[in-house]
């Protein structure tokens, strides 16, 4: 089975093209470093490492939400897309970190978020005070069925019914997430000419692009119908785990609003878009969202994100949705991300979590598309342990102890082992700091040659010397049972990637002709059998 290349090979200088097969580092403003010592991060912070981002050698910085919020949802609840919370700083500090960031070669994503608002929104104010204002429809408004009850059986995903009653309006108000989150309306032409004007806000301000929260939520049934159930089996913790979400998602018109968007992001040249796409048919929709040249550049779902191993055929399926076939979009692929917890915690087990981590991390810039890197995974971090008492995200305290929940994933950046409070901040962090990072943290890994630091810039570098990584075709092979293998090709270069994600040694040497480019985990040259946790990349001719 042959990924192709769907198009032309393209060159590292074509500047409109500079996303496709980039490297791009998410920064969670709140966790990453904090200037001012309020415990929180923010983005002068950021500004002050931007360094460490740049010495990764990635291409660009994908910010999560800072705008103006009450942080009901940390961010995702914005109250003014057009300005930056106080907590973070200023637009002036944002101003400087894309200077700064262009200054380093660096490339500045920024979340936007479609699908609801903060219910402190000026827009929600007005729209919540009659049915005949002039925002009245901006939000899905719904009167209540005869007996009082909600208008759908659509349930939010924090828990509980997607409906809140309002009395002002005397109806019930739509939200997917938070009852703070209430839903856009983005059947409405209005909406949408407004989020184009926040998008081209900030294009106006040198950002290169934007990542799209939750895109597949940001369109409903118009006709409000209810979801059926899903068949049962698997684990359910929310009543939002018990349906088919047809209908409260998904709508066919999200790919007519992101034409729109195309439209808007080729008015500057040389901007990015990224579908985030959760849910049960991620696949689908993301092709739908990135198809052809009219629509978003990318797009990422959750197949690594949720996945509790990592296995061969999590990278077969993946190629086998995304073969390369004409008029298919790119693929963007994560391992970890502030939405689930960090792979090396999720997948290593009781092997060596170092070791885990670089072969991961090998894995990770040798796939085909896009490729994201979550703070801290260049430090092979844990997820950390944060004590009931000191949860903050919602979904965790709601669905305490059964889910993992997203705090572990959040915690401050370990900068130094020996400062108080990792160096993060002078004052007690939002989220406390797990001693396990200590050990792992920023100075400790730059003075260790051998640390997952310098072994990420290496990857990162491996995968920026090489087109067939970043841009070429791939190809599954038979290696040997135990082993994933595939070929990466663009050009004359051909590339082959073994990996043993197994516990034990397989035999397989590599065949004739072939030399090493990189081993993790293995010596390049003599090895009987391939170990455990093993990553090998070789080139040969074509």
């Amino acid at each position: 089975m042959t990924v192709r290349n769907p198009e032309a090979p393209h060159t590292e200088s074509d500047a409109a093209d500079w996303w496709r097969g980039a490297v791009i580092y998410q920064v969670y403003p709140r966790s990453f470093a904090d200037s001012n010592g309020d415990g929180v991060g923010d983005l002068k912070g950021i500004v002050d490492h931007l360094d460490h981002i740049a010495s990764l050698g990635v291409d660009a910085v994908w910010l999560s939400p800072f705008f103006t919020s009450p942080m009901k949802d940390f961010g995702y609840d914005v109250a003014d897309y057009c300005d930056v919370d106080p907590i973070f700083g200023r637009l002036a500090d944002f101003d400087a970190l894309v200077d700064k960031a262009h200054r380093l070669g660096l490339r500045v994503i920024t979340d936007l978020v479609v699908a609801h608002t903060s219910d402190l929104h000026a827009w929600f104010r007005e729209s919540r005070q009659s049915r005949s204002n002039p925002k009245a429809d901006w939000y899905v408004w719904a009167d209540a069925r005869p007996d009082g009850t909600p208008p759908s059986n659509w349930q939010s995903v924090f828990g509980g019914p997607a409906w809140t009653w309002d009395a002002r309006r005397g109806q019930y108000y739509m939200h997917n997430f938070l009852p703070e989150q209430p839903q856009l309306n983005l059947h409405r032409p209005a909406v949408q000419d407004a989020l184009l004007d926040v998008a081209r806000f900030w294009l106006d301000r040198g950002v290169d692009g934007f990542r799209f929260d939750a895109l597949n939520f940001a369109m409903h049934d118009p006709l409000l119908r209810d979801n059926p159930p899903l068949p049962p089996g698997g684990k359910r913790t929310r009543p939002f785990d018990f349906q088919d979400k047809i209908f409260n998602q998904s709508h066919p018109r999200i790919v007519d609003f992101l034409k729109r968007v195309r439209a808007l992001t080729d008015e500057y040249g040389g901007r990015f878009t990224v579908a985030e796409v959760p849910g049960d048919r991620p696949d689908a929709e993301m092709q739908a969202f990135t198809a052809g040249d009219d629509h978003l550049n990318t797009a990422y779902g959750f197949l690594y994100l949720y996945a509790p191993a990592l296995e061969a055929r999590l990278v077969r399926d993946a190629a086998d949705t995304w073969d390369g076939r004409d008029g298919q979009g790119w693929p963007s692929w994560a391992f970890s991300n502030h939405d689930a917890p960090r792979a090396v915690s999720r997948w290593a087990g009781d092997r060596d979590p170092a070791a885990f981590a670089g072969m991961a991390m090998l894995l990770l810039m040798c796939l085909r598309g896009n490729v994201f890197i979550y703070q801290g995974e260049e430090l092979a971090l844990p997820q950390a342990e944060v004590p009931f008492e000191r949860l903050k995200d919602p979904e965790a305290i709601a669905n305490w102890p059964e889910t993992l929940g997203r705090d572990g994933a959040r915690t401050p950046m370990p900068w130094s082992g020996d400062r108080p409070h990792a160096g993060f901040s002078t004052a007690d962090p939002w989220l406390p700091v797990d001693p396990r990072h200590l050990p792992l943290a920023v100075d400790r890994q730059e003075a260790d040659p051998a640390s997952m630091l310098q072994l990420t810039r290496r990857l990162i570098a491996l995968r920026k010397a090489h087109p067939a990584l970043t841009r070429g075709e791939m190809r599954l092979v038979d290696a040997a049972p135990g082993l994933l293998a595939f070929e990466r090709t663009l050009g004359g270069e051909r590339l082959l990637c073994v990996f043993n994600l197994g516990d034990r040694p397989v035999d397989w040497k590599p065949p004739a002709g072939w030399r090493f480019v990189e081993a993790v985990n293995v010596e390049a040259a003599g090895a009987a059998a391939t170990p455990p946790m093993a990553g090998l990349v070789l080139s040969g001719a074509p």
